[in-house]
């Protein structure tokens, strides 16, 4: 018998950022089969709150599951979680609220963290990796407000959203009333947007199915609202993955 070996299911990638100035850790795991077939591309997956003690682990054991052929859910797919520095000024914009500025000093990073995801990350990833054109991101909580605003100011970055429990409380809610014209253009490339919440009270319900309702009006994407009864603010986001990646599954069958 041999010395024990290391049991890996990824990759981590360290990027010097010149736009947030600091060194930044992507892990990434790769589909079964992706280092003897060098031509196929396939969908991407960004994950954000994307550390390995935080979300990356269990979204890579529900993607495994989700792409056996005999569930067939989701494709083979790469999956990149960005881990944090400081997720409470990365994932949210400038508040007006004093409260909120006092509790959370770092806050308001969000546009630069946005040029960080367009001018260095997807390019790095579309670089050194087979990526095809299908790409998705997840968010939740301060996740899932960023990827509301990305959705609303760069929706072209990604086909796909899933928006879980997002805190859209935030700046009194003000993210809900920003110009959403580019939401409007036929050709922006956004296919479904799954926004999911559970039982967190009125103020994460309420701005949820607004944003739900929002979108059906707004948007040319296919937009589901799944509410979960049972699960909180703490404990929905592997339910909410799994969820989604069988809807995707559903949809990619019509």
């Amino acid at each position: 018998m041999g010395p024990p070996q290391p049991y890996t299911i990824g990759v981590i990638e360290t990027l010097r950022s010149h736009v947030l100035g600091e060194e930044r850790v992507l892990n990434i795991h790769l589909p079964p089969g992706y280092g003897t077939d060098t031509t196929q591309r396939y969908p991407l997956i960004v994950l954000l709150d994307g550390s390995a003690d935080e979300d990356f682990l269990h979204v890579v054991g529900g993607l495994q599951f989700a792409s056996y052929p005999w569930i067939n859910w989701m494709p083979p797919s790469i999956l990149v979680g960005i881990a944090n520095v400081d997720r409470k000024r990365d994932l949210t914009f400038p508040t007006t609220i004093a409260a909120d500025k006092e509790k959370f000093p770092t806050t308001g990073g969000s546009a630069a963290f946005m040029a960080f995801l367009e001018r260095e990350v997807l390019p790095f990833l579309q670089r050194e990796y087979r990526i095809g054109n299908d790409r998705t991101l997840i968010g939740q909580s301060l996740g899932g407000l960023f990827a509301t605003e990305l959705l609303f100011r760069k929706p072209y970055l990604f086909g796909h959203y899933l928006i879980v429990s997002p805190s859209l409380w935030w700046d009194g809610g003000s993210l809900l009333q920003l110009n959403h014209d580019v939401l409007m253009a036929p050709d922006i490339g956004v296919a479904t947007v799954h926004i999911t919440v559970g039982d967190e009270g009125r103020g994460m319900v309420g701005p949820a199915e607004q944003l739900a309702a929002l979108l059906r009006k707004e948007s040319q994407a296919r937009i589901e609202l799944q509410r979960i009864h049972g699960l909180d603010h703490a404990n929905i986001l592997h339910r909410a993955v799994m969820d989604y990646f069988q809807w995707r599954g559903q949809e990619r069958a019509k």
